[in-house]
């Protein structure tokens, strides 16, 4: 009875925590670049001193859907969305050298170039900083052009070079924080050429709302298949304890 009454109970928790990873992702349904987790659930048995005759489900997070989302106009200058492969090189909340998708940038009052999250975004030499200027402009290639505060419109000038790399997907993971790192042990990546921006646009979620609410549906049902579980299980384990009495 304590058997299936453990793999029943293990289920439930692992459910649950499945179904709190994809309401993360419906919540972010709408925002800008965020890329979904994927789940599975999987048994493992229960190892320690003597044979693992125990088993328990598990739930685990096997990576990240790093598939671009639907690119949107917006015609802001601040705004930019990245055509095909590549990643916008950040500064992330540890220090460390950080990569997404979403360009929906801002400026400081200090004039320090940030997503939306309050990232710094990372150019030639650091995070970027922008003088004030009559207009700005980002290039194909993430130059930054401003024409300075007082000149003419004829005066343009390059200030940084947004850091656009191509990383291989499978050398990246998304953290706790939801920031994507490279792993452990990957060489620093070096700006790539190739990659190319879309000023005034945005890149969206690529989550399937549709596909999120369907799971929220079957890992409910699912739940509620695992506390049934555990209640027949109590039901027979004393309906056996009363026929051992009356034995």
């Amino acid at each position: 009875m304590d058997r299936s009454l453990y793999i029943a109970m293990s289920g439930a928790k692992q459910t649950l925590l499945a179904q709190a990873a994809n309401a993360n992702n419906l919540a972010n349904s709408q925002t800008v670049a965020f890329k979904s987790d994927l789940q599975q659930f999987r048994s493992m048995p229960v190892f320690g001193p003597g044979y693992p005759t125990r088993v328990y489900a598990m739930t685990e997070r096997p990576g990240t859907d790093l598939t671009p989302g639907v690119i949107q106009t917006t015609g802001r200058n601040l705004d930019v969305a990245i055509k095909g492969d590549g990643w916008i090189a950040v500064q992330g909340r540890n220090g460390q050298e950080a990569y997404t998708r979403a360009g929906d940038f801002r400026l400081t009052t200090t004039g320090l170039l940030q997503t939306g999250t309050g990232l710094p975004v990372l150019g030639n030499d650091g995070p970027i900083a922008i003088p004030p200027a009559d207009k700005l402009e980002i290039g194909r290639d993430g130059t930054i052009s401003i024409i300075p505060l007082g000149d003419n419109a004829a005066t343009l000038v390059e200030v940084d070079r947004i850091r656009l790399v191509k990383p291989p997907l499978d050398k990246l993971e998304k953290l706790n924080n939801g920031e994507l790192h490279l792993k452990k042990g990957e060489p620093p990546l070096k700006p790539d050429a190739s990659v190319t921006l879309v000023q005034g646009a945005l890149e969206g979620s690529n989550v399937n709302t549709i596909d999120a609410l369907v799971q929220v549906i079957e890992l409910a049902r699912n739940f509620e298949l695992q506390v049934k579980a555990m209640q027949t299980t109590d039901e027979n384990s004393a309906a056996a304890a009363k026929l051992m009495k009356m034995a």
